[in-house]
This record gives structure tokens, sequence and C-alpha cells, in this order.
């Protein structure tokens, strides 16, 4: 996976550069859509969601509430997650499937970007409703 994984390389770019590589195409950020998802794939009737684990609160080494004004960034926080809960739901009601890919999935110790790769091409030729790609 050389040439596509730089430490400031971003997940999403990184997703799109996996998908890419294995002969996917796809449409970026479908307005229409809710929750306007990162990538979509309507070959499939797929759409992929990539999460930073700080914004939407993944539990994982990646996550840590800021000390300053914690208030405020758990009800961010919060609020990010009931906006994931109702669009998740609401593309899954639409006939749609639905994948998250989490940010530690691709960055820090452990992340293994081939693995991702590999998941999201096998969960995208099967007919599961949803995935969720974590480390």
């Amino acid at each position: 996976m050389s040439g596509i994984r730089g430490r400031n390389t971003k997940p999403e770019i990184l997703v799109r550069s996996l998908l890419h590589r294995e002969g996917f195409r796809f449409r970026l950020h479908a307005r229409e859509l809710p929750g306007k998802p990162d990538i979509v794939l309507p070959r499939y009737r797929a759409v992929i969601f990539v999460h930073g684990c700080f914004w939407h609160g993944h539990d994982c080494h990646l996550y840590r509430l800021p000390a300053t004004r914690p208030g405020f960034w758990q009800d961010k926080i919060d609020r990010n997650r009931a906006s994931d809960r109702w669009a998740r739901d609401t593309l899954l009601a639409a006939g749609w499937r639905v994948a998250v890919v989490w940010e530690c999935a691709l960055r820090g110790v452990g992340a293994d970007v081939g693995q991702v790769a590999q998941r999201l091409a096998v969960w995208l030729r099967s007919d599961e409703k949803e995935t969720g790609i974590r480390k």
C-alpha cells in the first residue's frame, strides 16, 4: 500500500484510494442522501462513512474528551452521534447499505489498511446490509 499511506493522509482520501485500487468507482458527498455520505457506490446501492474517532465519539485510543470545556465537547459529540444514527437508519430504511470505517482502523499502531480494503471489497460484493470497520 505504499504511495497512499502518508502520515498526513486524511482517512477519507485513504479509503477512496484503497477502493479505487480495488477497481471500485464511486461518487463523493452525495448531498441528496441523508448524512451526506463520504463515498457512494450506486452500483452496489452502498454508502461509506469515514468517521474521525474524536468527532464521532468512538470508544478507542484516538478519542479523549478535552479538559477544556468538556460540557461543550460532550454535547457536540452527542449531537454528532445522534445525527450518525439518524442518517444510518434513514439510509437503511431507503434500501441503501451502510458501512462505517473508523479512523483508528487506518491510523496508528496496528492499523492495517490492506485489511480495511479487503474487508470493504468483500462487504461490497456481499448482501450484508451494514458493516463497521474499526481497530
